[in-house]
């Protein structure tokens, strides 16, 4: 069954804001964007990586290398899958090896798919350190990984899902909590 919306968290100009935020964070944390490569973890970690780092070379005047993950074949659950996942490219046109990697995603969940973008990174290369930036914390690790940069904590219970949609995407910016129905 489809999950039934509940509420709206975030609008278009809250997003634009946490964003914002997000990428002043990035360039103090890490004194500026030296060595710095952004990374967005496909579907909608990549135009999230594209806003900060639109973001990051209005406030710098630099621009910030960015990729694209594709994390399917590093899933942890491929093999219960009773479907075949798409498997789209990795687009990673520079080295990251001895960079700062700040990798983008949209909801921090069980910590799966991040961990599978570790591994899916490690396998390009030994970036220096690698950073994890969420427009939503979520709640509900499976496993020991937390983000640097979160533009949202939404605590959440196991029956409802966060509901990210962006403009590149989905033709609309807003956050919103659904309800699995039962």
């Amino acid at each position: 069954m489809s999950p039934r919306e509940k509420v709206q968290i975030m609008n278009a100009e809250e997003i634009r804001r946490v964003l914002t935020r997000i990428a002043h964070e990035i360039l103090e944390r890490n004194a500026g964007t030296e060595g710095l490569v952004l990374i967005g973890i496909r579907r909608r970690g990549v135009p999230l990586a594209k806003r900060i780092a639109d973001k990051i070379k209005e406030i710098e005047g630099t621009s910030v290398p960015l990729g694209i993950l594709d994390i399917t074949l590093y899933r942890d659950d491929l093999s219960k899958l009773d479907y075949h996942p798409l498997v789209r490219k990795t687009e990673v046109p520079f080295s990251i090896t001895n960079k700062g990697v700040v990798l983008v995603d949209d909801v921090l969940f069980t910590g799966r798919t991040a961990r599978a973008a570790l591994d899916a990174l490690v396998d390009l290369g030994r970036p220096e350190f690698i950073q994890l930036a969420v427009l939503i914390d979520r709640g509900h690790r499976e496993l020991p990984i937390r983000a640097d940069y979160v533009g949202k904590n939404v605590p959440t219970s196991r029956r409802e899902t966060i509901n990210v949609n962006l403009q590149e995407v989905d033709g609309e910016d807003r956050v919103t909590i659904a309800e699995k129905e039962t």
